[in-house]
């Protein structure tokens, strides 16, 4: 039988066709490229195989992926009551919300083995045309030192990691984050910057509303340059929408001129340099708005800020930017971490996390996210920004990347590329063309001619891209990866399209930069010193920068040490194929605004992952382009908000939100323009329908939306979800349902069966990308059919319906190259594997709860006594019997190896726990043993036996040097360190005390220590 792999022949309904036959052999035999897909031909050897076939692979992958084997899943059913899955499925998971058997299986969803996907990958990567690009626009081809790619980027004891909540346990990425805003801080000349955002077009965003912010919200109008990358002013249309900000994009010279708009004007955007590549002094226009009472922001490229004058030294207010070009892979678009920089009137109101120092119980220099308190769970609808993550793996290549080549080897390079830059303008100049910009450039030129078309097609033959200006400009961005050679190529395409005779590589140093123009105007060149902590200037070997990449990583718990049961989290296995494609050559050095034809390896795999992730969810259409779970969030939202605005209903801007509703869902609602109006809970923890039908009905006029995080944050999957759904349809909304914790649901229910219209799926949950640290992350979004036409399109790249609103990332594809990771991930659990994870994940939670019973109350479950696939325990009786704090609880298993649960969240007294399917049952009980050992520990101090400020629990964590010494507590060291026996083979030591949250807050510091700190405190 002869079948073809091709997503035209692949799709879940008329948008994507039929589905293909499943077989357990493939030899590939031919790969043909056409503009529409790429197709992959096979001979099935077998077409009915059973599981024991000589021809089926080894290597498969739900059985590496699936924690619990065959015969543990037997034990957790058994001591659960149950003979089957299926019987404990049926219990846990209403029925009236189940899916046909099969609708996710290998049927619909193949299953690759892991050396086929490989493959497949390889295959798709090929698919990509070697083309080289010098299209910048905020994206550049980066040189990644190998010393962080194999033990940064590559490394799961970084890259598994999660947000560090817990810092005694996160010492060293908080360090490494902490070197990210200082070099921030010293290149920018701003006060203080934060652990990154998500790309540079939503930091214009997050600027944009702290300008219309610290206006009261009074002031409505926003100026915008228009040499503003465009889709930074694309992101910037979408988020002025939902605040009712008007956005005034013209030339921003001009524009101060006007007194009468200045009194309107909250702040402005400038670029420095901007999109076309032009340097120009703003200083002056920093006054004019200063004088008006407006805030300036400047979009800027870190490594022209190592020769530019910072922003921060002529006035800026908030800076911010793509930190990509320091080691970062283009990836198609990313992830990249955006950096943003504040000055000190701003710092409480900058979005995002923000790494302080502060001190532990021993007075020691120690590191926390600091002013917690801004973030979007907590003040929920008077936030004004969502942001619930960064991208803090990248964060701290871009970080190591400045600390392995200090202040003098940053220089080194932008001198380099700023010189490269000056002999092509000098070369292009001496051919007849025009350089727009020849009097201030750094890395880029604009470059006019009569017909742009003709350099184009010269730059096609050659395999290189240049950026479409216009018909008569093309754009050429250089950067650290342009060799002399590559240099000359980019010179001969010029040449060709004059039809001059090309240059010779050895007449390359006769070219003369200093007849290339001005290049950085003398008053804007760079006279103050950077950089100048001792981390940037000590680790500038191999030896030296390998040794502390592992020094900070020795200080994290990460996947790789044990199970991190953080609930609504899903930490679950990142496989190592599935990591595979993202550094390949032929995905990693891609620009995002590569021509479509060039890169049908991506689109090829876009496309299938857009397919399954319908199939998962039951909607027709799927949106890429969000680019964290909170960025999905509003983008569904945003979605709804044009659908009813094209139906003439401008009016509906009610969004009901239930208390067990994802923390970030009413922050989300006020960004898309809603006004949040909250819907209680039972007792028992479902929706309270009753509340929610005459909320409905009081706002139905204006009622646009219902969020619904499913199963809810309490752990349960609620009876009444469809019922819930109808309701708000019979009132005119419609239903967003959170995909946080999705990873219940595949296979077993779906979004759209639970009377959904739009869900957004956490793809580093769900779908297996690593949280790394505090982000990438990506947050698709999947609609019903009527909203497909309102999907996010892209200036550059169109992407999106018919209708479309405008894009939600910078990049077409948000971080396009992590998706390949859930795209692997899909493909090699196939249908079956990926019904099996959830079931097991299912299994896993309610086996810790009822491993917990009798130790712990459980505080929601369903009327089977079941949870879902993570379970809230209450800690509230052990602050009124022993004074014991949850957080209390979360230390003291910081000494047990294992990363606390989420604390305090859903309710300020529980924690919430989720195990995943990837943990084994000896992992399971592990946990479960040492939460049953604090139990004891905590009986101890009710009964007395131990005092109730300086116990086991107040004092922990106990880090390793407590052990040298003196030793006056109440307890044995043993006791501290080694509580259960297994603990001496296998044991994860916190590297500091317990750190002091308050004294960070009040003391705020988020730079590194100077010289002088580290000597008194021996760091």
């Amino acid at each position: 039988m002869i079948r073809s792999v091709c997503p035209a022949a692949n799709h879940v309904s008329k948008r994507f066709g039929s589905v293909r036959p499943t077989s357990t052999l493939r030899l590939k035999v031919l790969i043909t490229k056409s503009p529409s897909c790429l197709t992959r031909t096979y001979v099935s050897l077998s077409k009915n195989t059973s599981k024991k076939d000589i021809f089926a692979p080894l290597d498969t992958f739900t059985r590496r992926h699936v924690g619990p084997d065959e015969l543990e899943v037997g034990k957790m059913l058994k001591s659960l009551g149950y003979a089957t899955m299926d019987e404990f499925v049926r219990d846990a998971v209403p029925q009236q919300i189940r899916i046909p058997t099969g609708s996710v299986n290998n049927e619909t969803i193949e299953a690759y083995s892991e050396s086929e996907l490989l493959s497949r990958a390889n295959d798709l990567a090929a698919a990509n045309q070697p083309f080289r690009s010098y299209i910048g626009m905020g994206y550049w081809n980066a040189v990644v030192p190998p010393v962080i790619l194999r033990n940064v980027m590559e490394n799961p004891a970084w890259y598994t990691q999660y947000t560090p909540y817990q810092p005694e346990i996160a010492q060293g990425r908080l360090e490494s984050l902490v070197n990210f805003q200082t070099m921030v801080t010293s290149l920018t000349g701003m006060h203080i910057a934060n652990a990154s955002l998500l790309d540079e077009a939503t930091a214009a965003a997050e600027a944009m509303v702290m300008a219309f912010s610290a206006a009261n919200q009074k002031r409505k109008t926003f100026l915008v340059d228009h040499a503003v990358s465009p889709q930074t002013i694309s992101v910037l249309q979408t988020r002025a929408a939902g605040f009712g900000i008007d956005l005034r994009i013209e030339d921003i010279a001009s524009l101060s001129e006007d007194a009468s708009l200045l009194s309107t004007v909250c702040g402005c955007l400038v670029q420095y340099p901007d999109v076309n590549g032009t340097i120009r002094d703003f200083e002056l226009l920093t006054k004019q708005m200063h004088s008006s009472g407006a805030i300036v922001s400047v979009a800027t490229d870190l490594l022209a800020l190592t020769v530019l004058k910072p922003p921060g030294e002529w006035g800026a207010d908030i800076v911010f930017g793509n930190s990509a070009r320091f080691g970062v892979p283009s990836g198609y678009g990313g992830p990249h971490a955006a950096f943003f920089a504040v000055s000190e009137k701003l710092k409480r109101k900058m979005p995002g996390r923000l790494i302080g120092r502060s001190k532990d119980a021993e007075g020691n220099i120690a590191y926390r996210l600091a002013l917690q308190t801004r973030e979007q769970h907590i003040r929920r609808e008077k936030a004004t920004s969502n942001i619930c993550t960064s991208q803090a793996l990248l964060a701290n290549m871009a970080a190591m990347y400045a600390v392995y080549h200090g202040s003098q080897g940053l220089q080194a390079i932008a001198g380099k590329v700023h010189t490269y830059t000056r002999i092509l303008s000098s070369a292009v100049q001496s051919m007849g063309y025009t350089v727009e910009n020849k009097d201030g450039f750094f890395d880029t030129l604009s470059i006019q001619m009569e017909n742009s078309e003709t350099v184009h097609a010269a730059a096609a033959r050659a395999n290189i891209n240049f950026r479409r200006i216009d018909d008569e400009t093309v754009g050429v961005t250089l950067d650290e990866s342009v060799s002399p050679f590559d240099l000359l190529d980019v010179i001969n395409v010029f040449a060709a399209a004059m039809d001059i005779k090309p240059l010779e590589a050895s007449s390359m140093a006769e070219i003369d930069p200093e007849t290339g123009g001005q290049g950085i105007p003398s008053s804007l060149k760079r006279t103050s010193a950077m950089l100048h902590h001792p981390v940037f200037n000590t680790h500038h070997s191999e030896t030296e920068m390998l040794r502390y990449i592992h020094h900070l990583q020795a200080k994290d718990l990460s996947l790789v040490h044990a199970m991190i049961p953080l609930g609504s989290c899903t930490m679950k296995l990142n496989s190592t194929s599935s990591m595979i494609p993202v550094t390949m050559n032929g995905f990693s050095n891609v620009h995002p605004f590569a021509p479509l034809e060039q890169v049908q390896g991506y689109s090829t795999a876009l496309k299938e992952l857009e397919k399954d992730l319908c199939i998962i969810t039951g909607f027709p259409a799927c949106s890429l382009q969000p680019n964290s779970g909170a960025a999905g969030e509003y983008a569904g939202l945003s979605v709804i908000r044009a659908y009813h605005r094209s139906r003439g209903n401008e009016n509906r801007d009610i969004c009901l939100i239930p208390v067990s509703a994802h923390g970030t869902n009413p922050a989300s609602a006020v960004m898309a323009g809603f006004k949040v109006v909250a819907i209680k809970s039972l007792p028992d923890g479902s929706l309270d329908l009753v509340d929610l039908r005459e909320k409905a009905q009081k706002h139905k006029d204006n009622l646009a939306a219902c969020m619904i995080t499913y199963p809810s944050t309490f752990g349960v999957f609620e009876e009444g979800v469809t019922e819930a759904c109808k309701i708000v349809h019979e009132n005119g909304g419609q239903v967003y349902i959170d995909g946080a914790n999705l990873n219940a649901q595949v296979g077993l229910t779906n979004p759209a069966t639970c009377g959904g219209d739009v869900c957004h799926l956490n793809l580093h949950k769900t779908f297996a990308i690593p949280h790394g640290g505090g982000g990438p992350g990506m947050g698709p979004i999947c609609v019903a059919e009527h909203l497909a036409p309102f999907l996010p399109t892209h200036p550059v790249i169109p992407t999106g319906g018919s209708d479309a609103i405008q894009a939600v990332s910078a990049a077409p594809y948000g971080s396009a190259s992590i998706l390949l990771i859930s795209w692997a991930y899909i493909k090699m659990l196939g249908g079956d594997g990926l019904s099996h994870s959830s079931s097991v994940a299912l299994l896993s939670a309610n086996y810790i709860a009822s491993r917990l019973k009798g130790h712990y109350t459980l505080k929601y479950k369903n009327t089977r006594g079941l949870v879902a696939h993570e379970l809230l325990i209450d800690l509230a009786e052990f602050d009124k019997s022993a004074g014991l704090k949850v957080m209390d609880f979360a230390k003291r298993l910081q000494d047990y190896g294992f990363h606390p649960p989420t604390c305090s969240w859903p309710i300020p007294t529980a924690m919430l726990i989720e195990p995943t399917e990837s943990e084994t049952l000896e992992e399971l009980d592990r946990f479960c043993e040492a939460m049953i050992q604090i139990r004891k520990e905590v009986q101890e101090v009710v009964e007395g036996n131990q005092p109730k400020d300086d116990n086991v629990l107040k004092n922990a964590p106990h880090p390793i040097r407590l052990l040298t010494e003196e030793w006056n507590r109440p307890y044995s060291r043993q006791k501290a360190v080694y509580p259960l026996n297994w603990l001496h083979q296998r044991k994860f030591w916190p590297s500091t005390s317990r750190i002091d949250d308050a004294y960070g807050d009040l003391n705020l510091n988020c730079e590194c220590p100077t010289v002088e700190e580290l000597a008194e405190h021996a760091v």
